[in-house]
């Protein structure tokens, strides 16, 4: 089935040989504005995904834990996410309420995944070991499954909240372009690689594979973001810090100009007869410079140029900003396929949202999710179509010391 890219009226093979002539490269023909989306045979519009979709009830099978000062109850759904998500759309305390959302989906990856009572493998199962779930649907036949999904996720989000999807590299490009389509390219936060377990040493001709992708969307600029931080090792102070003053703290530097000339203001001015190297202007004012100087905080070079010094003691209380590389491996010996780092999650929710937001997972799987929102004081929603999903997660869950109560719901789909 093929996939197309498509930018403004034209469009655009995914294979773009002998694709390079002129007149489909101008201004008139292609604006850095214009929109690019995916087109294959069975795309629905917005407007059929939100108004067709239909809303089935949900029946509550159980209650557990100790309830909630506000009066919330967390809620783990069994059943089709795509028309739990349309009820929930129908919920006020849901829709246009969630803070965060975080889905880690199949990966059309074409494998059945199973899990045993002793053990769960990825890479190696037993016939005999239940089904966990099918991750059969490929090509664009995927790709609508997931779009659909995500077009309902983008409705529940508040106007503060952001969204994670946890992706391959074999089919996260193509995910990349749904999530331009449906939030706008400029509500692209991140890329993020996480690195997934140790080097491989397959004889597969190819590099060995040890990552995939987090894609980072918000549905506003006004999101959530708590700066996460990294603990410095003392291998980082070494090396970001190389330097030892007469005191023995270790200390770098930095330069104290910036890019962009400033034409009317202070920081094009000169300081100390010195101006700003051509095309930067002073990061500080003039009279902030001289404070810093004397305060010890500038040093100068053999050759006269000043660099301000940043000390080893006070960044590692705050630690390192995190960057978009993340070393958070998948558990050894997981309960169930494709488990990810409870850790990470908890990093994520952490970021961004607040205690007391609402975290949603539509493709719960073990629940690591729910664990972490659950362990970081957040209200929680957690929907997944295969029983033996819920079950590891009423299990998890129930094990907390003093969790939070949740009740269990079954998306009643009712035929005519």
């Amino acid at each position: 089935m093929a996939i197309e890219i498509t930018q403004k009226r034209h469009t655009f093979p995914v294979n773009f040989e002998n694709y390079t002539s002129e007149e489909h490269l101008n201004q008139e023909t292609v604006s850095k504005k214009s929109r690019i989306e995916l087109l294959y045979p069975g795309k629905a519009s917005r407007e059929e995904i939100l108004e067709g979709t239909p809303a089935y009830p949900l029946r509550e099978i159980a209650h557990y834990g100790q309830k909630r000062l506000d009066g919330w109850y967390n809620r783990l759904i069994w059943g089709d996410n795509l028309f739990v998500l349309k009820s929930l759309l129908g919920d006020a305390e849901v829709a246009q309420k969630v803070s965060l959302i975080y889905i880690d989906p199949p990966f059309a990856t074409n494998q059945q995944y199973r899990c045993g009572d002793s053990r769960t493998s990825t890479m190696s199962w037993s016939q005999e070991d239940a089904l966990a779930y099918d991750d059969t649907l490929l090509g664009a036949t995927y790709l609508e499954f997931l779009r659909q999904r995500i077009i309902l996720l983008r409705e529940l989000l508040a106007d503060n909240g952001s969204i994670y999807i946890h992706i391959d590299c074999k089919i996260g490009h193509y995910v990349k372009i749904l999530m331009d389509e449906i939030f706008g390219q400029d509500r692209f936060i991140n890329d993020i690689t996480r690195v997934k377990c140790n080097p491989k040493n397959f004889t597969r001709k190819a590099f060995g594979n040890v990552k995939d992708m987090i894609l980072f969307y918000s549905r506003t600029k006004e999101y959530i973001w708590n700066d996460p931080r990294e603990e410095m090792s003392d291998e980082d102070i070494q090396r970001l810090f190389p330097k030892i003053d007469e005191y023995g703290r270790r200390y770098t530097t930095t330069p104290l100009h910036a890019p962009g000339e400033t034409i009317n203001g202070p920081t094009g001015l000169p300081w100390k007869g010195i101006m700003p190297p051509k095309g930067r202007h002073w990061r500080y004012p003039p009279d902030e410079l001289t404070k810093l100087d004397e305060q010890g905080l500038i040093e100068w070079s053999p050759a006269g140029n000043p660099r301000k010094k940043i000390y080893a003691e006070d960044v590692i209380v705050r630690g390192k900003k995190r960057q978009d590389i993340w070393k958070f491996k998948d558990p050894t010996y997981p309960s169930y396929p494709t488990e990810k780092n409870l850790d990470m999650l908890k990093m994520i929710i952490q970021t961004s949202s607040n205690p007391g937001d609402l975290v949603l997972d539509s493709f719960a799987g073990s629940g690591t999710t729910l664990v972490a929102a659950e362990e970081t004081s957040r209200r929680w929603i957690g929907i997944d179509n295969s029983w033996r999903a819920i079950e590891k997660c009423q299990k998890r869950l129930r094990v907390l010391k003093g969790h939070s109560s949740f009740t269990l719901y079954k998306l009643e789909v009712v035929t005519n």
